[in-house]
């Protein structure tokens, strides 16, 4: 594994506690590091700089948002060529229920997570906006019965 550039040990613990919460106050993070707080704040500055860290968010329960569901979308498209996959993702960034979309190798051309309330809501955007995106040949979908792990913690290895 290729060791994460200028990130010591004391700064992947600083990682591993803000993953965690990151809501954690300066003062909190600098006692569990054992760390001065001026230390500790330099660090995470210095980590947010380097853009390891790239923001902070607020993780939303799905289900209570009104979107209980996921379904795997698998996405073919006509031709493979530059200016079809840049339509494609340029335009498909526009759907809010699309929460990951990636460039996939093998059969399809994308693999998408898109959340929704129930199989009625995704008829919906399935014939509205995903059999409309540019170049769209093949729509495969699956809705996902249960999450089993869904994490959000990247590991930080020693």
């Amino acid at each position: 594994m290729q060791d994460l550039p200028n990130v010591d040990r004391i700064d992947r613990r600083i990682l591993h506690a803000l993953q965690s919460d990151a809501k954690l106050t300066n003062a909190l993070l600098a006692e569990r590091i054992g760390l001065s707080e001026s230390a500790c704040q330099r660090r995470v500055k210095a980590l947010e700089a380097s853009g390891l860290i790239r923001g902070y968010v607020a993780l939303m329960d799905q289900t209570m948002a009104g979107f209980p569901d996921n379904v795997f979308v698998q996405i073919t498209l006509e031709r493979q060529q530059q200016d079809n996959l840049a339509a494609f993702e340029r335009e498909v960034q526009n759907l809010p229920e699309v929460m990951e979309c990636y460039l996939m190798s093998g059969e399809s051309d994308y693999l998408l997570r898109v959340i929704v309330q129930d199989a009625r809501d995704y008829e919906r955007i399935h014939s509205q906006y995903l059999t409309r995106l540019p170049g769209v040949d093949r729509v495969h979908s699956s809705f996902a019965l249960r999450t089993v792990i869904k994490r959000t913690e990247v590991p930080i290895r020693a």
